[in-house]
């Protein structure tokens, strides 16, 4: 993790990757570039769940002003049926920029 990533006030995002087999993926970073990239395998790192499942595609994502607001928003989203968890981006923020709205 990047030293200022780590710093207080550093934004999170909470993100939803669509996987090669249709599945959802959502998470956390504070670096949406590098994680989206580490699911690809294009760096270290990544998780279990969508290493067999390559390539995943970024399909929405939210800011958060700092790491405890990304994990509710998180378990928010993972606690919705798969129709909805897109839905939930959407109604979230009109104006995050990658929203599948």
């Amino acid at each position: 993790m990047k030293a200022s990533a780590t710093l207080k006030g550093s934004l999170w995002y909470v993100y939803l990757l669509e996987c090669r087999d249709g599945t959802l993926y959502c998470g956390i970073t504070c670096d949406l570039e590098r994680r989206v990239a580490q699911h690809n395998g294009l760096l270290a790192g990544g998780a279990r769940y969508t290493r067999g499942r390559r390539p995943v595609r970024l399909t929405a994502s939210l800011v958060c002003a700092d790491k405890p607001t990304a994990l509710r928003l998180e378990r928010a989203v993972k606690a919705r049926p798969r129709a909805k968890k897109r839905l939930f981006f959407c109604v979230e923020s009109a104006s995050v920029e990658r929203a599948p709205c």
